[in-house]
């Protein structure tokens, strides 16, 4: 009799100290199981303010050798060399925003602008040999382009980290650019035709409004849950290869 209690007692011990070990484990378990911290929400608005560079897919090799513009001219072929004919320069600095509303925290749209600081080299030539007289002067007009457009974002958070990266498409409008020189030349009857033996005019015309497409990828870094560092690369299409460019983009992104 004694034995047997003394079997039940141990055993109960036993019990005990294996069912307080699988309780300390199934404890432990679901604490080391806790939920990574959510850094991108199903469901959110973002605010992305953002400096850009703006790159030309024309290199620019305008010709501004004024007597040789009037003499290509009057015989027929106007050289005006290589150049981009709506930004003007090799490159632009400048600025934007975008604002976007994001659900299921992979789509989102929004609204996006911004405006460069572009430059273009232009010429001014007048002649007239019954003067006589004959003016030229180089041009270098600086002048904001803007451009406004809507967008579409797929973006990728990728689990437990800060990170996501994105791609998006734009279409919109560009406006402020494609100014443009044409050089008119008419020749003095009974001379022969060349240079300082025409008439030449300059004749100058304003920008025009055109259609963008605009096309990009890049990065997103959440330095808090509500504050983002983005990073990103687009390319622009605007009415033939000549006038399309290329911008480079990094801001702050302001999620809600």
């Amino acid at each position: 009799m004694k034995r047997s209690l003394l079997v039940l007692i141990i055993f109960s011990a036993l019990s005990g100290f294996v069912y307080s070990g699988e309780y300390s484990t199934k404890e432990m378990t679901q604490a080391t199981a806790a939920p990574c911290p959510e850094w991108y929400g199903d469901n959110e608005w973002s605010v992305n303010l953002w400096g850009t560079y703006a790159f030309t897919n024309t290199e620019y090799a305008r010709n501004l050798w004024l007597v040789d513009l009037v003499q290509s001219t009057s015989e027929g072929g106007t050289v005006l060399g290589t150049f981009d004919k709506y930004i003007g320069g090799d490159h632009a600095w400048g600025g934007g925003g975008d604002i976007k509303y994001f659900f299921r925290r992979y789509f989102g749209v929004g609204v996006q602008g911004f405006v460069l600081d572009a430059n273009r080299g232009g010429f001014d030539i007048f002649e007239d040999p019954g003067i006589p007289v004959f003016f030229r002067e180089r041009t270098n007009d600086r002048r904001a382009i803007g451009s406004v457009l809507g967008t579409f974002t797929l973006r990728y958070p990728v689990p437990c980290t800060r990170f996501a990266p994105y791609a998006w498409a734009g279409v919109g409008a560009i406006f402020g650019g494609g100014e443009s020189d044409t050089l008119t030349t008419h020749a003095i009857a009974g001379v022969p035709p060349g240079a300082f033996t025409v008439e030449a005019r300059t004749r100058h015309f304003d920008g025009e409004t055109k259609l963008i497409g605009q096309f990009g990828a890049g990065l997103e870094v959440r330095i808090t849950r509500h504050i983002g560092w983005t990073n990103d690369i687009s390319w622009g299409v605007i009415d033939g290869p000549e006038n399309n460019f290329g911008m480079v983009r990094s801001g702050l992104n302001f999620a809600f």
